[in-house]
């Protein structure tokens, strides 16, 4: 929980960076979401992995 709750506020401290100073988001809205979930789901993968070889 403590991971998401720092994920949450980077990304949010981000996002009112990138608005105070105008800048365009670097992806779509769809690709965000997307990536996002790449990012998720690799480090969760690493870890099934490290569970899997470790035990």
């Amino acid at each position: 929980m403590k991971e998401f709750m720092l994920s949450l506020v980077a990304g949010w401290i981000v996002g009112v960076l990138f608005g105070w100073l105008k800048l365009p988001l670097p992806a779509p809205p769809l690709m965000r979401f997307v990536g996002a979930l790449g990012i998720l789901l690799g480090a969760w993968s690493i870890e099934q992995l490290k569970y899997v070889l470790l035990h």
